[in-house]
């Protein structure tokens, strides 16, 4: 793309398509991954689906991007090159708190077809260990009698229950989160809030509504000031709100929308199945588990970022040791060869031009832990195989649960459990104590679970708590 690109004209305005999608959360992920894919479809096959992008908590995104009227630069960092394309697929940005009427109508409009997620895990209010809603959250205990609501779930349910009053058919529900199941999981909390406020809106959407999960794969790092000077003195243009992400995308889509209305995502390069758990599996495990990782151990080890922990050759063996021990429990996809996918997440790990932080990936490791390690861990113990590399994860996310890193230095955690992670970290003077209070926590680690990972992962986080991570890493990766 040539810098100083056009400002937006009034009749370029106008001519964009009618929207046909709302999005919940409008992060820079969703703006690097699905916006793309949205414009690449109608590029291809035509159609209303703008996009209308809705703040769950802050102004922010919505402010940055009003500067160019919802346009933004979408930048491909390869390795030795980047390539900038100009996104034009929104068509407005609804700040929740501020107007959550407004969010609502814009949902229950009969032209939105499809409100697609990524709110994170704890964006669900649930109990992540049993994937269950949690209804004593206090987001949820305020949807449950308030009609206008704060959580994603109450959005949901609530949006349905007026397009159902209208006689609306619903839209269908497309969650990109990294949940294992995604889909069904979202189902299942849709229903559980829906039962409580309505029984009867709890029938008609299990009848009509549509929930199809999906994996999603695109890394996106946080983008800085610099970046946004960065690119504004490359091209001349004035983006408050770019966003940066890998050469690599894919996307799995179960094929099961209402009425059968989507963009023509297969045109844009997506894989359009009729189950998406083998993909789901293999990549909250073989990536995301080992991106939990390498951030926890890299962190500690005073490592910034995932390309540079990857370069360090110990934690380039631990990554090679963390796939030896996830590649078993994983059903590879049709025609996936397990042993190149690994070989493919190691180079894009080493990609220099991402500068993903490991402080960004260890964020909500409460939430994030059983889907990407803990269901890996269970298999592998009833299966009688050892995961070393797998319980020195798990321990090193206790330790930078304590709040201090290796150098005594405070560390900022975020994360729903932060408070009950510090404590767990100090109630006793031993690490077995320590790991012992961890294994309490149950909104992480169903009973029987712990129960079985008391031993290794004391003999983890011994190691782990008296050399150091890298250390640690050294005694198993060999």
């Amino acid at each position: 793309m040539e810098a100083g690109l056009p400002a937006n004209t009034s009749a370029e305005r106008k001519a964009r398509p009618a929207s046909g999608i709302v999005h919940l959360g409008l992060g820079a992920f969703f703006r690097a991954f699905g916006c793309v894919y949205v414009a690449d479809a109608m590029a291809a096959s035509g159609g209303d689906w703008g996009i209308i992008g809705v703040s769950l908590r802050s102004p922010d995104t919505r402010d940055a991007l009003k500067r160019r009227d919802w346009r933004y630069l979408s930048v491909t960092l390869a390795p030795d090159s980047e390539e900038i394309r100009d996104i034009e697929v929104l068509n407005n940005v609804l700040v929740a708190p501020e107007n959550p009427r407004a969010v609502l109508e814009a949902m229950a409009d009969p032209a939105i077809k499809i409100v697609s997620l990524t709110v994170t895990e704890k964006g669900y209010c649930h109990n992540p260990s049993t994937g269950a809603l949690n209804l004593e959250h206090p987001d949820i205990q305020h949807d449950l009698t308030n009609p206008h609501p704060v959580s994603a779930p109450g959005f949901l349910v609530r949006a349905l229950e007026m397009r159902r009053t209208a006689g609306h058919m619903p839209f269908t529900v497309l969650t990109c989160d990294n949940l294992p199941e995604n889909g069904k999981l979202v189902r299942g909390m849709v229903l559980q809030l829906a039962k409580e406020i309505d029984p009867r809106l709890a029938a008609w959407t299990e009848t009509n509504g549509r929930f199809p999960s999906t994996m999603v794969d695109r890394i996106t790092p946080a983008t800085t000031q610099a970046d946004i000077d960065r690119i504004a003195a490359h091209t001349g243009i004035s983006d408050a709100a770019p966003v940066f992400h890998e050469p690599f995308s894919q996307w799995a889509i179960e094929d099961d929308f209402v009425d059968g209305a989507r963009p023509d995502f297969a045109a844009a390069g997506a894989e359009m199945v009729t189950d998406v758990t083998a993909h789901e599996n293999m990549k909250l495990r073989m990536l995301n588990g080992t991106h939990s990782a390498l951030a926890y151990t890299g962190y500690l080890a005073g490592h910034e970022t995932i390309a540079d922990t990857i370069a360090d050759p110990v934690f380039a063996r631990y990554a090679r040791l963390l796939w030896s021990e996830i590649m078993p429990s994983v059903e590879a996809p049709k025609g996936v060869s397990l042993a190149d996918y690994a070989d493919a997440l190691f180079a894009r790990y080493s990609n220099p031009s991402i500068r993903h932080r490991t402080w960004q990936i260890a964020m909500d490791g409460s939430q994030k832990l059983p889907q990407r390690i803990l269901g890996t861990l269970r298999d592998n113990m009833a299966a009688g195989r050892s995961s070393p590399g797998l319980c020195l994860a798990v321990a090193a996310w206790m330790r930078y649960g304590a709040g201090t890193d290796e150098a005594g230095q405070p560390i900022d955690v975020r994360d729903p459990l932060a408070d009950q992670m510090r404590d767990a970290a100090g109630t006793s003077d031993t690490v077995a104590g320590k790991v012992a209070a961890y294994l309490a926590l149950r909104d992480v680690f169903p009973a029987d679970l712990a129960d079985r990972l008391q031993e290794p992962l004391t003999q983890a986080a011994e190691s782990l708590w008296r050399d150091g991570a890298r250390r640690a890493i050294e005694k198993v990766a060999t």
